[in-house]
């Protein structure tokens, strides 16, 4: 199995990963380490249930994640109870130990936030939509501390190279993101940055503490990349939580 350890000075109690496609029983486009059971056609759920299984031994959770059904909008789940029923979000938070908060992406930027005294984690989902609906914000204003006591990792997402929009969503941005996109060579359409777009919003609210960003899951085979493989393809995931 490869997982990714972000490389942020989070406090020693703060347990966090990311996921590549390797290392699962997964087969077909999902091959191998498919941690999503609701992408395209559907990989088989005996096999993402057994990828889950395997994250959890491998990464010493005694419990499973909190999985999100995410929709590319700004709820926010407050993880208050080992209550494991599956709501509709795109980010989640907790002060819980030994509670995961975790995001599922391929493509979209998964977000880890924590504070400095390692008392409160969050998971965001942060696709361009979730951009502009304020995930981030709403995130950061459900964890209630000071903005300058939070540091962000940036996980595993499509770099500018390979994400190309139309002139709806370069609008819809404005004027304050003008240099995180530059123009693609098709007429009319941008090359976005979805890592400075992020970096843009978290400096924002105040947090100076900013880590990741250097991933393409568009380029590197050993990631899910939603736009390389047509839209059918597995997931991966990044989760964090409080060690007891």
């Amino acid at each position: 199995m490869r997982l990714i350890i972000p490389n942020w000075p989070a406090p020693k109690n703060i347990k966090a990963y990311s996921t590549t496609r390797e290392g699962g029983v997964s087969s077909g486009p999902y091959e191998s380490f498919n941690l999503g059971d609701y992408t395209g056609d559907k990989d088989n759920i005996e096999a993402v249930n057994q990828n889950r299984q395997i994250l959890c031994r491998n990464i010493g959770l005694h419990s499973e994640p909190h999985w999100l059904r995410q929709v590319h909008g700004n709820k926010v789940k407050l993880i208050d109870s080992a209550f494991k029923a599956i709501i509709e979000a795109d980010a989640s938070l907790t002060r819980l130990k030994e509670e995961a908060c975790v995001v599922i992406t391929a493509d979209c930027l998964p977000i880890l936030l924590c504070d400095q005294a390692g008392s409160v984690v969050a998971a965001v989902h942060a696709g361009w939509k979730g951009l502009v609906a304020k995930i981030i914000e709403a995130t950061v204003s459900n964890m209630s501390c000071p903005a300058e006591n939070l540091m962000a990792w940036l996980g595993p997402a499509i770099s500018q190279k390979h994400f190309e929009v139309g002139p709806e969503v370069y609008e819809i941005f404005g004027p304050q993101y003008k240099e995180a996109f530059i123009v693609s060579e098709r007429p009319g359409h941008f090359m976005a940055d979805i890592y400075h777009i992020a970096r843009i919003q978290l400096k924002a609210l105040g947090i100076k503490k900013i880590y990741g960003g250097e991933f393409c899951t568009y380029s590197d085979p050993g990631f899910y990349s939603y736009r390389r493989d047509n839209g059918v393809t597995g997931r991966q995931a990044s989760l964090i939580w409080k060690e007891a």
